[in-house]
């Protein structure tokens, strides 16, 4: 039995991902020890009893934007006992669970080997994603692996850890986004080891990755900038203060 929690978040006001869910779901029973999400407030409600369902542990708060929820599912995974976790947006968990379910079992097993291990994209998986992404994310990534020492990309939105770690995350994360906060967290404050692996299981698919929102294409673009910025500053500046 995996001795790796999980912890997820999900805002999904249309229920967009709802069908999908309830297809794949049962599958992370035999991946994870514990699975623990965050759901905002503004999501449809038929995840809450679906989860729960297969054993999820609930947590419901208010929209607050991604990075919020992320810390406030490491927080609620803490008042468990788990020794290790895997945190995944919940849309990119469905595309691997349902595409690439051994190559997830196989790299949740990996986590406990290290104190920190970011999930990135081999290039194939990284190239999957709409344009815009692509080359934003590009820069991120770059300005992470400058500040890091080593090429890896961090904005696969996955990454596993020990509890250690999520008890360093939990105290001195504050950033508006934290796909370079973390590590950085880790690396420089904690001074621990940080690993790197590449999978296929994060690439992009339409089904269950693409946005509800209708936005034009220079909107889209932009809003990926200005997510790319936010990155990149905290990789610089996290621990460094």
């Amino acid at each position: 039995m995996s001795e790796v929690a999980l912890l997820t978040v999900i805002h999904d006001p249309k229920g967009k991902n709802i069908d999908l869910c309830g297809k794949l779901v049962h599958k992370l029973d035999n991946v994870y020890s514990e699975k623990y999400v965050t759901i905002s407030d503004e999501t449809c409600p038929l995840y809450t009893s679906l989860l729960e369902g297969y054993g999820f542990k609930v947590k419901k708060i208010k929209k607050n934007g991604a990075a919020d929820a992320r810390r406030r599912v490491v927080e609620f995974g803490l008042e468990g006992n788990d020794e290790f976790y895997h945190y995944c947006d919940f849309d990119r968990l469905l595309t691997w669970i349902s595409c690439y379910e051994d190559e997830l079992k196989a790299v949740v097993s990996e986590i406990p080997k290290t104190s920190y291990l970011i999930f990135g994209r081999t290039e194939r998986a990284f190239l999957t994603h709409p344009l815009e992404w692509i080359e934003t994310e590009k820069i991120s990534n770059k300005i992470f692996s400058l500040e890091f020492g080593q090429e890896v990309d961090i904005t696969a939105g996955s990454c596993g850890f020990s509890r250690a770690s999520a008890e360093y995350i939990n105290r001195y994360s504050k950033d508006k986004m934290t796909d370079g906060e973390w590590p950085m967290i880790v690396h420089r404050i904690a001074k621990s080891m940080i690993s790197y692996r590449a999978v296929e299981g994060l690439e992009y698919q339409d089904e269950a990755n693409e946005s509800a929102n209708l936005v034009t294409s220079s909107d889209k673009l932009f809003i990926r900038l200005k997510l790319a910025y936010i990155i990149s500053e905290s990789a610089r500046n996290t621990g460094k203060q």
